[in-house]
C-alpha cells in the first residue's frame, strides 16, 4: 500500500503546501491501522491488490505532464491518433470496477477515498459527512467484503467452479 506524502522542494516556494509527491508504503492509512492491530491480514492483502489495480488502471487524476504523445523521431508533433490503452490498463480497470461492484455504493466511497487515493480517515470522514471514528469501521465492513470478492471464503455460493 502506497499513500501520498508531500515533501518540501528544494526551491523555496511561498505555497505553504507545496512539493512534490511520493508514495510511501509505512505512512499510508491502511498501513497504519494494520500496525496498530485494527485489520487482519487478509483485509490489508486485498486493500494492496484494489491499489495495485487502481493505479495500474490510471484512474486518479494527473498531477503531472502526460507522455503519452511522445513525438515522432524528427517531427515536431507527436502522432495524430491518441493512443489507446494498454490491455493490461484496461483489465485492471474492469478489476477495479468489479470490486467497487461488489463491495457496494455506500462502502466503495469510503475505499476509494482511503485505499485507492490514500487520503486520511479525518478527511474521509469530514468529505463524507461522518461523524467522527465512523470511517474506520466502515472501511474494515468494506475490505471484508472486498476480500470475499477476491477470495471467497469456503462454502460459499459464489464460489466459481
Amino acid at each position: 500500500m502506497m499513500a501520498p506524502t508531500t515533501v518540501k522542494a528544494a526551491v523555496a516556494s511561498t505555497k505553504p503546501h507545496s512539493g512534490v509527491t511520493v508514495y510511501r508504503q509505512d505512512d499510508s492509512p491502511v498501513a497504519w491501522l494494520s500496525r496498530h492491530g485494527h485489520l487482519s491480514r487478509r483485509q490489508v492483502l486485498a486493500a494492496e491488490r484494489l491499489q495495485q489495480d487502481y493505479r495500474r488502471a490510471r484512474l486518479s487524476p494527473r498531477t503531472t505532464q502526460s507522455w503519452d504523445m511522445v513525438p515522432a523521431v524528427g517531427g515536431r508533433r507527436g502522432p495524430q491518433e491518441v493512443l489507446n490503452p494498454t490491455e493490461a490498463m484496461l483489465d485492471a480497470r474492469k478489476r477495479v470496477h468489479a470490486a467497487m461492484d461488489a463491495v457496494g455504493p455506500g462502502l466503495g466511497d469510503v475505499l476509494w477515498r482511503v485505499v485507492c487515493e490514500g487520503e486520511g480517515m479525518d478527511a474521509a470522514e469530514r468529505a463524507l459527512g461522518w461523524p467522527r471514528r465512523a470511517a474506520k469501521l466502515v472501511l474494515c465492513l468494506a475490505l471484508d467484503r472486498l476480500a470475499d470478492h477476491y477470495d471467497p471464503p469456503a462454502g460459499s455460493p459464489f464460489l466459481r467452479d
